[in-house]
């Protein structure tokens, strides 16, 4: 994708949301104090909260550029942020580059969400499509290339599925939102485990298959594709009115993605830390397959004391009660309080 559509996708994609807080946010995050960079998957959480902790605090806005959970610890790494953001925590040579570069990396749960199945058709189906796991797996392997293939009718027999090419859309940078849908296929399928596996980034074994940056590319490819199918969090699905599919569950339960299937998915699985993490593929007759947390990252130690509390208080309030209500009403689920208890032992430990 080029840079001038990867721009213009993304401006689509995010119309909407900032319609809905108000062109008065974009003044605000204009003038910078603090920077942070990672997930595009809680950009419109965090848009918000940063706005309206600008509106509360007299301590400064919050710039945080939406550029993917790889490109937030690249620049995390490189000290050119105070803080970064993941929707999956650092790996071990992730965090040895970071510790070299800083010392201790806190890491803190701060944001909880689903990643629905998108598509476009160019008839509309009553009630939507359903798919198994392992056919999303299979889609995505490049074994199911058609949608009018009987692995697909079969689970949609009143639908009217078209002869048409399936177009698999991926992100095409390094992405946490990858990583949980990459975490759930390797847990419905050995095929994917084994060829492909779970990452930021992989190979994407489809001949049929196209990338698009961030969250915001990921929905505009499938917005513009006919044939084309997507994974996109919850948020930005909405936002853009996006056709999503029901999902079979481990259980065998046919949901959409939701706040409260997200929240379900969660539930069973009270306590996380940055080394057990997952929620994908839960058990549980309400449990969402694909959602995930998103994780801050900061230095146990600044150097800079005064950007650090700054950055623990921050930090400290998008974790707390009242930035999680906004997170519920954007379509993320607010943070279990078992998880806010996790966020708040983490913060503890930064020294400022």
């Amino acid at each position: 994708m080029s840079t001038r559509l990867t721009r213009r996708v993304a401006a689509v994609a995010l119309t909407g949301f900032f319609a809905s807080i108000g062109a008065a946010a974009l003044p605000a995050l204009a003038a910078t104090q603090l920077t942070g960079a990672g997930s595009t998957f809680v950009y419109p959480f965090f848009s918000k909260a940063f706005y309206t902790y600008s509106q509360q605090h007299s301590d400064g806005p919050v710039n945080y550029q939406s550029i993917g959970s790889g490109g937030g610890i690249q620049q995390f790494t490189a000290k050119t942020v105070d803080f970064g953001a993941s929707d999956v925590p650092m790996n071990a040579d992730e965090l040895k580059a970071a510790e070299k570069a800083g010392g201790t990396v806190v890491q803190v749960p701060v944001a909880l969400g689903g990643e629905a199945i998108t598509y476009n058709l160019p008839t509309s189906i009553p009630g939507g499509l359903r798919f198994t796991r392992e056919v999303i797996a299979d889609i995505y392997l490049g074994k199911i290339g058609r949608w009018n293939d009987p692995a697909i009718a079969k689970l949609n027999p009143r639908a009217s599925l078209p002869d048409l090419p399936i177009v698999s859309v991926h992100r095409s940078d390094g992405s946490g939102t990858t990583y949980i849908f990459t975490d759930f296929l390797s847990n419905v399928s050995k095929e994917w485990k084994d060829k492909v596996g779970t990452g930021k980034s992989v190979q994407w074994p489809g001949a049929n298959t196209v990338g698009g940056k961030g969250n915001e590319g990921v929905s505009g490819q499938v917005r513009q594709t006919s044939g084309a199918i997507g994974y996109v969090e919850l948020a930005y699905a909405i936002e853009n009115k996006m056709t999503t599919a029901q999902l079979e569950n481990k259980s065998g339960k046919w949901l959409y993605c939701t706040a409260s299937t997200v929240r379900a998915a969660a539930a069973t699985k009270a306590n996380v830390s940055p080394t057990d993490f997952s929620i994908v593929d839960r058990s549980g007759d309400n449990a969402y397959p694909i959602a995930g947390y998103t994780w801050a990252f900061i230095y146990q130690n600044p150097v800079d004391k005064a950007r650090g509390k700054l950055v623990r208080d921050v930090l400290s309030w998008v974790t707390g009660d009242e930035a999680q209500k906004i997170a519920g009403t954007l379509n993320y689920v607010p943070l279990p309080e078992a998880v806010q208890e996790t966020a708040k032992k983490a913060l503890a430990e930064v020294k400022v």
